[in-house]
């Protein structure tokens, strides 16, 4: 494929020392970033991009360190069994790859071996965590899954090419995309329409991105823009808009300036729940969740794994939207969400509202109070002060909920007159080395058994890491 880029590319990354003589490896592992994982025969680590696990490989150096080597292959002289064809023609080690996919030479079920493995690795070696059986991972589509998405837009001067697609391979370059896998079909249909579009508008120079958000039959685009849109681009969007089904929002400054295009006839962002009876309305650059499907899967066990009878009460930290404290309120005598943004919360206690209000033969929701709080910062005397709940559901970002367990075990040690622990904790995760950190203060520190824990393939083809984890008290 021609490049598009206006500049000599480099065939290492900055600063990177020229590739070496290539040496013979055998691959041991699969890291964290899908690399293969080898050892010289001095003991020396090497990472090689490319590489699978029991396969022999030639691979060339580009990052020396004193403790390790990132490399690239070169050859596969003894292949793995497990190793496929990538579907994507845009992925792989060849100079603009694109970056967006890690893994997609390693067969989808080999995968997701691979991340549960990444999972009770962490929980073993950093929170010291033996869960007493593995569930089974949560899987879903290989292919079309990823329903959110930031596509990088970029004005090539040289060519006098729009370039609308992720990142080059290590690299700050946007790949030259024409197809993208896992983008839903109609989107990646959209790649090169856009590129059309964007090259054709005034401020096409002054267009840095576009942000994918895919709702129950809406397509909405989040077009950032650094100058006024002129009266003429703005028709040219709104043909768009029309020829293909999608609808526009603007982003003139930061997230609270995102905006409908043509607010008059809009159909509203959502996503259902059908299994609880739940419609989340959303707005284009709120957090939900990139994968819908694994989404009502992951919901779905979370709530049989929390077992909520009507009798008890439930709090969903770090609550977002409500995604998970709706179906709670199905289930519960009463449930608090808690979560940091007031943004949120606010759309949190909408989205409670309407679907109070329309909830036909699923029966009523449990009273639901939503506040908004710093939970980095969680104390033992705020955690009392919200009281005691029979269940709880974690869903952190990716740094955890340190500060929430540590306040639980502080209170665990020293209990006040009215409170008690929950008895059972669900903790969903998008990181697995802070789900064993707090894994192992809940089992160490405050008393629990990790009874359960199981990978969530929320990213086919990436190396990321989603999880789940069930804990019960047994102080």
């Amino acid at each position: 494929m021609s490049r598009a880029h206006e500049n000599t590319r480099r065939k290492t990354p900055a600063g990177a020392p020229e590739p070496s003589a290539s040496a013979e490896l055998e691959v041991d592992a699969l890291d964290l970033e899908a690399q293969g994982v080898a050892r010289r025969e001095d003991g020396k680590v090497v990472f090689i991009e490319g590489a699978l696990p029991s396969e022999r490989v030639t691979a060339s150096v580009y990052r020396r360190k004193h403790q390790f080597e990132q490399a690239t292959l070169t050859a596969v002289l003894r292949e793995s069994s497990q190793r496929v064809r990538p579907a994507c023609p845009h992925f792989g080690l060849h100079e603009g790859a694109c970056g967006g996919c890690k893994m997609q030479h390693l067969h989808p079920a080999a995968q997701v071996a691979v991340k549960q493995r990444v999972l009770e690795d962490n929980l073993s070696r950093l929170g010291r965590v033996r869960p007493e059986r593995m569930l089974r991972p949560i899987e879903g589509p290989a292919w079309g899954y990823r329903d959110r998405g930031r596509l990088s837009v970029r004005y090539v001067h040289k060519k006098g090419e729009v370039l609308v697609g992720f990142h080059e391979r290590r690299s700050r370059y946007v790949a030259d995309m024409r197809e993208c896998h896992v983008l839903p079909p109609h989107v990646s249909a959209l790649l090169l329409p856009l590129r059309a579009l964007i090259g054709a508008m005034e401020a096409c120079q002054t267009l840095p991105q576009i942000e994918l958000a895919v709702g129950d039959g809406v397509t909405a685009l989040v077009l950032r823009h650094m100058e006024p849109l002129g009266a003429a681009d703005l028709q040219r969007l709104r043909a768009f808009a029309q020829v293909h089904g999608v609808q526009w929002w603007l982003q003139p400054k930061g997230p609270d300036s995102v905006h409908l295009l043509d607010e008059a006839a809009a159909i509203p962002l959502s996503y259902r729940l059908p299994e609880f009876g739940i419609v989340m309305p959303f707005r284009p650059t709120d957090f939900t969740q990139v994968n819908a499907h694994i989404n009502r899967v992951l919901v779905q066990r979370a709530l049989g794994l929390l077992d909520v009878q009507p009798h008890e009460r439930a709090i969903d930290w770090f609550c977002g939207l409500g995604n998970f404290s709706l179906p709670l309120a199905t289930r519960a005598r009463e449930v608090l969400g808690v979560e940091g943004s007031e943004a949120l919360v606010e759309r949190s206690r909408q989205n409670y509202r309407l679907n109070a209000g329309a909830r036909g033969v699923f029966g009523p929701l449990a009273p639901t109070r939503f506040v908004a709080r710093n939970l980095f910062e969680m104390t033992p005397e705020q955690l009392a002060a919200d009281g005691a709940a029979e269940k709880w559901l974690v869903d952190p970002p990716r740094e955890g909920a340190h500060a929430l367990v540590q306040a639980l075990a502080g209170l665990c040690r020293a209990p006040v007159p009215g409170w008690a622990p929950p008895r059972r904790i669900v903790y969903v995760s998008c990181n697995p080395a802070t789900l064993a950190r707090d894994a192992g203060v809940l089992v160490h520190e405050a008393g629990y058994r990790c009874v359960a824990a199981g990978a969530v393939n929320m990213f086919p083809h990436t190396a990321h890491v989603e999880s789940m984890a069930q804990f019960e008290y047994a102080g």
